[in-house]
């Protein structure tokens, strides 16, 4: 969560899924938008995600493709997802199949 004089401004969510992090619920407030909330959101959810051992991070995107090819995410597959990512809420039903999918991996193997 990102809050500034007690106002939520951001939240990110990471749902690990074997040894790979589905990288969610990226929001930022518009009041907060432009002052690299985002970015610190994104990177505080990479290093929860490596201190629990997971070795990449996966998501979908309708709006912010840009976003993440700059924090090193590049495009994927979503057929080419595992079992464990495609059964997941967001790539069965609450995200549209148009929503691009993006990798990064974050450690070894």
């Amino acid at each position: 969560m990102a809050e500034l004089d007690g106002a939520l401004l951001g939240v990110v969510a990471v749902q690990a899924c074997g040894d790979i992090g589905l990288l969610r619920s990226l929001t930022v407030d518009a009041n907060g938008r432009g002052r690299g909330l985002g970015q610190a959101l994104v990177e505080r959810a990479e290093a929860h995600a490596r201190a629990r051992g997971l070795l990449r991070l996966v998501l979908l995107t309708e709006t912010a493709a840009a976003f993440f090819s700059r924090r090193g995410y590049v495009p994927a597959e979503r057929g080419d997802m595992p079992a464990q990512i495609q059964s997941t809420a967001q790539f069965r039903s609450l995200c549209p199949a148009t929503a691009s999918c993006w990798s990064k991996h974050l450690g070894p193997p």
